[in-house]
């Protein structure tokens, strides 16, 4: 648990030096571990989870010690702050922060996606059409940059560059070792309401509205997502944060989230969650993921541990799926073609959510698909087209909906590698949208240097990785060796 930065005459608590201290010796050990790789060897973390779906180049050089980084270091409910170790995960922050009645204000779906992954890759959530991304809620972040030094990154002063272009680098300008980051006061309940379309093109009117209005039908909006079953059969899940008492649900059990959307009537669905499970609502199947261990059967659901019911544990067995090919060696003795790996989130402009998904149905044999609304809140370069985060240039005042799909396709013989991936990239970049860089990617340089950085990029490296101790970018997200 964090500590208050709270003390008495104005002295911090003992405890709130002793996180510090602690936080800077786990610096320290990250500091020796730099020093240690060789010279001309790549510098990469040392880390035993990751929520990236991209094939990661091969190194035998040790990796970075972030075993001290794990931590909250401190939380101050006055000032609604929070300084915390880069590699924490949400759910150790989620912890920290909810006994003090405050939450980040934006906090990803599936519990060990950690602060500094969230920052230096991208997160989103159902408070995205008024939070933002996780980075814009960041005051000041450390990161070690490639030449091994530690440096303080804030929006206008020491590094503003690198404050701006961190977001979308992945690790490849340097490490977050602690950032400060803002809260957001919550209720202890999410009232929710699933509303049914059968229109594609009415569910996007509405939900362009409520980012609006920040209401729906009289009634506040705090929280809004949604999933596309089918072409007449998707729903918008909107919450208000409520401290009316009252029964809740809970879908730990037996019970599946996403199948409680699901209704006829053309009134909303009600339901109620406590903050902790609203924020976590997707982590117990991993969105409808599970479905494909078959924990989502009664009969099997029953029997999985309450434990291994997150997506940490899924995470583990399509790791061993991907070690040794066990999903296609299973469909090869069905007599069925192997599967092409679909997985990624991508952001259209909101007046395009409908031209996508209808694409998309179409076109790829993937349901359902999670929709999720979001505007950057940056306003200090809020001028209309500026792109104020340049390795992820979204538009302020400009509202996107992020579309995440996550399944495979049969490999159609004759097709190019990642068929159905690139003619996804195409359509995203047709809609002048972008997509995610945490699975796989089939750009070429050109085309992707335009989407992700442009000449900032190069110049970026150039100053916090001046002899390419780090991947570059490209190298990173899209060459597979």
């Amino acid at each position: 648990m964090a500590v208050s930065l709270l003390g008495k005459a104005g002295r911090a608590p003992a405890a709130y030096e002793s996180g510090f201290a602690a936080h800077r010796a786990g610096v320290d050990r990250l500091l020796a571990s730099y020093r240690a790789i060789p010279l001309g060897a790549n510098v990469r973390l040392a880390k035993k989870t990751s929520n990236l779906f991209r094939a990661r180049a091969k190194s035998t050089a040790p990796g970075l010690d972030v075993s001290g980084l794990t931590k909250v270091i401190a939380v101050d409910p006055e000032a609604k702050t929070a300084d915390v170790a880069g590699m924490t995960t949400y759910e150790d922050l989620v912890a920290a922060t909810l006994p003090y009645g405050l939450a980040p204000m934006v906090v990803p779906q599936l519990k060990t996606i950690t602060l500094g992954g969230a920052v230096t890759g991208m997160g989103i959530e159902s408070s995205s059409f008024r939070n933002g991304l996780p980075h814009e809620s960041v005051l000041e972040i450390d990161v070690l940059t490639g030449a091994g030094e530690i440096v303080t990154a804030t929006p206008n002063g020491d590094n503003a560059d690198l404050f701006r272009g961190f977001p979308n680098s992945y690790g490849t300008l340097g490490y977050s070792t602690r950032l400060k980051i803002e809260l957001e006061t919550v209720q202890p309940y999410v009232a929710l309401r699933h509303v049914r379309f059968h229109d594609l093109r009415e569910l996007e009117t509405v939900m362009a509205q409520i980012v609006t209005d920040r209401s729906y039908d009289g009634e506040r909006v705090d929280y809004i997502d949604g999933v596309v079953f089918t072409s007449d059969e998707s729903y918008l899940v909107l919450g208000r944060q409520t401290d009316e008492p009252g029964p809740v649900s809970d879908y730990t059990g037996m019970d599946i989230y996403y199948r409680s959307l699901q209704h006829d009537s053309p009134q909303p669905k009600r339901d109620r969650l406590t903050i902790h499970d609203y924020l976590w609502r997707w982590d117990t199947d991993w969105f409808w993921c599970s479905r494909a261990f078959g924990t989502q059967n009664p009969n099997i659901r029953r029997f999985w541990p309450r434990q291994y019911r997150r997506s940490s544990f899924y995470w583990k067995l399509i790791a061993l799926d991907h070690k040794y090919d066990i999903g296609d060696k299973l469909q090869a003795r069905k007599g069925n073609p192997p599967q092409e790996r679909v997985v990624q989130d991508i952001e259209v402009p909101i007046e395009r959510t409908a031209d996508f998904m209808e694409w998309f149905l179409a076109e790829i044999p993937i349901e359902p698909i999670w929709l999720c609304p979001l505007r950057l809140r940056d306003k200090a370069n809020a001028a209309p087209g500026s792109r104020p985060w340049p390795l992820y240039p979204l538009e302020p005042g400009r509202t996107y909906v992020n579309a995440g799909f996550w399944s495979a396709v049969p490999i159609v013989p004759g097709q190019p590698e990642g068929a159905a991936n690139r003619a996804i990239e195409h359509k995203v970049s047709e809609l002048d949208g972008h997509k995610s860089l945490y699975s796989d990617a089939f750009y070429d340089k050109d085309e992707f240097a335009e989407l992700y950085g442009g000449d900032v990029y190069p110049e970026l490296k150039k100053h916090y990785d001046p002899d390419h101790r780090l991947l570059d970018l490209y190298s990173k997200a899209v060459q597979r060796k």
